[in-house]
């Protein structure tokens, strides 16, 4: 067995969890069946409502399955970068640079989409889900609830395993042909595309996100947390 499909050692969670990057740049060398398959069950262990696990996910790893999937994201990333980088017109040139890089980054991964060893696309079916929100005036939220959970535990598992991911929702724009490309039946939604492979460079480390302070509220919202 290769160094790369041996079973890791056991990783440390509050590590994992605070090293999980946005990997765009990711290399073509295959990903061991064996990883893949720890990936797999990192999802399945997720929790969902009531334990049905509603969701499915298929492994894009065929070549001409991966270039359809690239077709279909590509202009739908074009699209989104071009609004995305005017939010920051005016800023700082320094601050500016800075979403510049990743939106380079993401051009990185829609040009190479179907380079990456596999491309997990997670699907979900309303109808195993009890969506407690659904009649509310705004837009429904909990169903997420049954699936993400799996999408944040394979890409936790990724960190492990030293694979590079990122999730993506932009082929939600193109849904139809995306059931279409990968056989998807009618009743089930796609939920999440995430490319997987070995990162080019430094891959995951640490990130950047607010902390508690600024997050968490006791007892009422608003109402300042303290530890």
């Amino acid at each position: 067995m290769s160094a790369a499909s041996a079973q890791p050692p056991p990783a440390d969670l509050y590590e994992t969890m605070s090293t999980l990057r946005a990997v765009r740049r990711l290399r073509t060398d295959p990903i061991p069946p064996e990883v893949l398959e720890r990936v797999l069950q990192a999802a399945c262990w997720a929790p969902s409502g009531g334990n049905q696990q509603p969701w499915r996910v298929i492994v894009a790893a065929d070549p001409t399955v991966k270039q359809g999937l690239a077709d279909i994201y590509a202009p739908e990333w074009a699209k989104f970068a071009q609004g995305f980088l005017k939010r920051f017109e005016g800023l700082p040139a320094g601050e500016v640079a800075k979403w510049e890089r990743i939106v380079a980054a993401g051009d990185h991964l829609a040009d190479h989409l179907h380079d990456a060893p596999a491309i997990l696309l997670f699907c979900a079916n309303p109808a195993m889900m009890a969506i407690t929100d659904a009649n509310l005036d705004r837009v429904s939220m909990v169903g997420g609830g049954s699936v993400y959970p799996a999408v944040q535990n394979a890409m936790l598992a990724c960190v492990a395993e030293g694979l590079g991911c990122t999730l993506t929702t932009l082929h939600c724009f193109r849904e139809d042909e995306v059931k279409s490309l990968l056989g998807v039946p009618d009743g089930w939604a796609t939920v999440a595309m995430v490319p997987i492979g070995y990162p080019v460079g430094r891959g995951n480390g640490p990130i950047n996100r607010r902390p508690p302070a600024e997050m968490a509220y006791r007892d009422a919202f608003g109402q300042a947390w303290t530890s």
